[in-house]
């Protein structure tokens, strides 16, 4: 019998949290819309932007799990280990070297962090329709517009992996961007004590 108000309790606590930050939201989900829009102006540029990025981040990590491996090289897995560094180091050195030719991968990535995300995003607002914010539409909205995103991406490989990376990228900065702020002003609006 106590787990339903341990559970409202809970939620209680979150909403507490999100009230008391609900300028950290705020700030986030404009960063959000200023970026998407920049990535709508310049899709192309934001497609070889976003190889470029994970190119780097692939490259860096590869060569600090490469350090790491070598010197404890005598622990379990090293052969592993060592594959697993080299295998970033070469991949990050790839999407540097051919942006352009990373962006096919990317794409495909982008096509599955979508759906994934979208499907995530609907199950979040579906189970806290009202228990953590008012405006939980939004949250489902930008699920939705996530898995519709993904599946036009996938219907138009591979001519439009260049630009709609780009493209994409940006609609999907600009949801997320305006969901959390919608959340973050009815936050604010939640705990200013009347």
């Amino acid at each position: 019998m106590s787990a339903p108000s341990d559970e409202a309790g809970a939620v209680r606590a979150l909403g507490g949290a999100i009230g008391r930050h609900w300028a950290l939201f705020l700030s986030e989900g404009i960063a959000l819309v200023v970026l998407g829009v920049l990535a709508l102006m310049a899709p192309a540029i934001a497609s070889v932007a976003a190889a470029v990025f994970f190119g780097w981040l692939l490259l860096i990590s590869g060569v600090v799990g490469l350090i790491a491996t070598l010197r404890a090289r005598h622990v379990a897995g090293f052969w592993w280990s060592l594959i697993s560094a080299l295998v970033g180091i070469v991949a990050g050195a790839l999407l540097l070297g051919w942006p352009v030719q990373g962006t096919m991968s990317l794409t495909a990535v982008l096509i599955a962090f979508l759906l994934v995300e979208g499907t995530v995003t609907i199950l979040y607002a579906l189970e806290h329709r009202g228990a953590l914010s008012g405006r939980w539409g939004w949250m489902l909205s930008s699920g939705i517009i996530d898995v519709g995103l993904g599946l036009l991406l996938f219907a138009g490989l591979p001519g439009t992996a260049l630009w709609a990376l780009g493209l994409i990228v940006g609609i999907n900065m600009i949801f997320g961007g305006w969901a959390l702020i919608f959340m973050a002003l009815h936050a604010r609006g939640a705990s200013t004590p009347p």
